[in-house]
C-alpha cells in the first residue's frame, strides 16, 4: 500500500479500528454517495475493506467477552496479564507476543520502530528474541501500565489454533532442540510411551504428535504449559486488554502493513516475509495440519478442539475437528 499524507487515508481510528466520522466523505461508512464510491482508488478500497474487517473482529470479540467474561476489564491488570506485552514507546505501540503467529518478525519490526535496528533484514532470529531490548508492560508502574493500556495502540495477531499447535510441535520436537527435548521430551516419553527405550528416555527426542497431544490434554501434565501452545485467550487476556488491532496469521503481511501505515511508520518499513528458523522446512499449512491430526482418533480431536475452544470462538475460526479427519 502506498504511503499517505493524511491519517484518514488509511482509516486510522484506533479504538477499535474503524472509519472515523471526521474523515472526508469518500471514507465514511455511513455517508458515501455513488459518485464518491466510484472515485475511491484501489488503496482506499483496500483500506476500507480492512477497516471493516477490524470492526467485524472487534464486534465478535466484544460479544464473546460479554458472554463469557463480563466485567473482566474493570479490574486492575495482574502481572501475568501484561507479562507477554512488549512496549514500543516511539510509536506508542503495545504488542502481545503470540508464538507461532509471526512473533519473530513482529519483534524485528518493533526493533526498527524503536531505532535499535536499521532494517528487519539485519536482525537474526536469536537476536530478535534475546537481544531486542524491548521493554515489557509488566516492568512499568501501575500508573504507567494503566496509561499505556488507555492510550497506546494495542496489537494482537492470532492463528488458526490447530495450525499453530502443529507448527509449535514441528519446531520444538522435530528439529534438534537443547531445551524442549530434555525438558519436555523426556517427561512426555516417560509418561505416555509404553516400553520406552533408554535412549529415548535419555535424549527426549522423537516425541510423536499423539504423545504430545496426550501431554497437552492431561490435567496432570508431567511438565507445565508453554507459551508456544498456550491458548491465546489465556496468553494475552484479550477480554481484559481490549486490543485495538486484531490481525491474523492467515493474512499476516496485509494486516501488518495496514497497521504500520495507519500508525505512521516509515514508508520503507514493511512487514518481513522471511523465515530464518528451519528455513528449509515447509511452512505449516492447513494440509500439513490435517495430516498430523489424522493421527488422532475422533475423541482426541474433539478434546483438542475443546482445549482451544475460546480461541476458536473469540477469533472466528471454524471448527477444525471435521477437517482434521
Amino acid at each position: 500500500m502506498p504511503s499517505v499524507s493524511c491519517m484518514c487515508d488509511v482509516v486510522p481510528s484506533l479504538r477499535p479500528f474503524s472509519v472515523p466520522s471526521h474523515c472526508p466523505p469518500r471514507y465514511s461508512l455511513t455517508h458515501r454517495s455513488a459518485q464518491s464510491s466510484r472515485s475511491l482508488n484501489a488503496a482506499g478500497k483496500v483500506a476500507l475493506q480492512l477497516a471493516r474487517m477490524q470492526e467485524s473482529r472487534h464486534r465478535l470479540l466484544t460479544d464473546i467477552c460479554a458472554q463469557y467474561q463480563p466485567g473482566v476489564g474493570r479490574r486492575p491488570p495482574s502481572q501475568r496479564q501484561v507479562s507477554r506485552v512488549y512496549v514500543e514507546e516511539r510509536s506508542r505501540l503495545l504488542y502481545c507476543e503470540v508464538p507461532k503467529a509471526g512473533c519473530s518478525n513482529w519483534k524485528r519490526v518493533l526493533m526498527v520502530l524503536s531505532g535499535s535496528a536499521a532494517s528487519t533484514r539485519d536482525i537474526p532470529h536469536d537476536a530478535a528474541h534475546y537481544e531486542n531490548r524491548l521493554p515489557r508492560l509488566s516492568g512499568y508502574s501501575r500508573a504507567g501500565v494503566a496509561e499505556r493500556l488507555r492510550s497506546y495502540t494495542k496489537v494482537l495477531f492470532v492463528r488458526e489454533p490447530f495450525e499453530r499447535l502443529v507448527s509449535a510441535f514441528r519446531d520444538k520436537f522435530e528439529s534438534p532442540n537443547s531445551y524442549y527435548h530434555p525438558v519436555f521430551g523426556r517427561a512426555i516419553i516417560s509418561r505416555y510411551r509404553a516400553n520406552a527405550t533408554h535412549a529415548a528416555l535419555r535424549s527426549g527426542a522423537g516425541v510423536t504428535f499423539r504423545e504430545f497431544v496426550q501431554y497437552l490434554l492431561d490435567v496432570r501434565r508431567p511438565v507445565g504449559m508453554d507459551i508456544h501452545w498456550e491458548p491465546v485467550s489465556q496468553l494475552c487476556s484479550p477480554c481484559f486488554l481490549q486490543f485495538t488491532f486484531i490481525g491474523k496469521f492467515e493474512s499476516l503481511e496485509r494486516d501488518a502493513n495496514f497497521l504500520l501505515r495507519s500508525i505512521g511508520a516509515p514508508a520503507n518499513l514493511t512487514f518481513p516475509d522471511f523465515k530464518d528458523r528451519n528455513p528449509l522446512a515447509e511452512r505449516t499449512s492447513s494440509s500439513i495440519t490435517q495430516k498430523y491430526f489424522s493421527q488422532l482418533n475422533a475423541t482426541e480431536r474433539q478434546k483438542a478442539f475443546d482445549f482451544y475452544y475460546m480461541d476458536y470462538l473469540m477469533f472466528g475460526y471454524p471448527n477444525s475437528t471435521e477437517r482434521a479427519r
